[in-house]
């Protein structure tokens, strides 16, 4: 009877001491699909009609694709997770304008899918174009929308790398990258480690500050997939504008999209 206890144990603490296991990388193309705002006009170039993007998470349902959050993806690049299963698929969305309160969250609501929102805090509360903290916060409740960082105030890096001297490039790098996280973090209790690059500026200097900012992703705006092979400093996204309905988003999903020149 000892014998069989101390085996027991002996197993037990075996098993405990065994490190976690390390996911391979297995090979995956994951569309990571990019909004800025919704309205039922094409105001700007960056604006998809509300009945637009309603199509095509229609689209997604109805056509068997799996929406993940991007945590998840994330997850695995960092090997904490496995690779995503086939025909999965990332929403995000850059700048919390108002109408991811409006017209967003109604549609990803009725299908459960989950939403990253990149935000700059300076807008929050403060812009007309923008959400409120309380809007954000609500839609956090409803356990599909992340929160995490597109720096304290949307700063062109190109232009102010060409105005600044070196170390006030850097100071200005250093307190966009950590001012909106221990904002977002403080305002609403939320971890914040994936940055989004504003206007798709990046390069090896900005992606060394947003390591040392204590950002363990950062995103692109080049239209193709997320592939294993990928670093997770530098993830591509696709910026979809309302011409990617119909069969451009199919073609998009497949990995055939249609080349376009966005004024961002």
């Amino acid at each position: 009877m000892f014998f069989g206890i101390s085996f027991r144990i002996l197993i037990a603490v075996i098993f405990l001491m065994a490190p976690l296991p390390v996911f391979a990388a297995d090979s995956f193309r994951v569309p990571i699909l990019l909004y800025h705002r919704f309205g039922p006009t094409v105001a700007d170039g960056m604006t998809m009609t509300t009945p637009v993007f309603e199509s095509q998470m229609k689209y997604l349902k109805d056509n068997d694709y799996k929406v993940i959050p991007l945590r998840q993806l994330i997850d695995h690049y960092k090997g904490k997770a496995p690779a995503p299963a086939p025909k999965s698929v990332v929403i995000v969305e850059d700048d919390a304008h108002k109408s991811v309160y409006s017209d967003m969250l109604p549609i990803v609501r009725r299908y459960g899918y989950p939403v990253t929102v990149f935000t700059y805090p300076s807008a929050i509360s403060n812009a007309k174009y923008a959400m409120t903290w309380d809007q954000l916060r609500e839609l956090k409740k409803t356990g599909l929308f992340e929160f995490q960082s597109h720096t304290y105030w949307h700063p062109n890096f190109k232009k102010e790398r060409k105005k600044l001297r070196p170390q006030a490039l850097e100071t200005l790098v250093m307190t966009q990258l950590r001012k909106s996280k221990a904002k977002l973090e403080s305002e609403l209790g939320t971890k914040v480690d994936m940055l989004a690059w504003p206007f798709g500026i990046y390069d090896d200097y900005l992606i060394a500050k947003a390591t040392e900012a204590g950002y363990v992703a950062t995103f692109t705006i080049e239209r193709r997939h997320a592939a294993s092979t990928d670093k997770v400093m530098k993830l591509p996204r696709y910026l979809l504008v309302n011409a990617d309905g119909g069969k451009a988003f199919v073609q998009l999903l497949e990995g055939n999209a249609v080349k376009r020149n966005v004024a961002y």
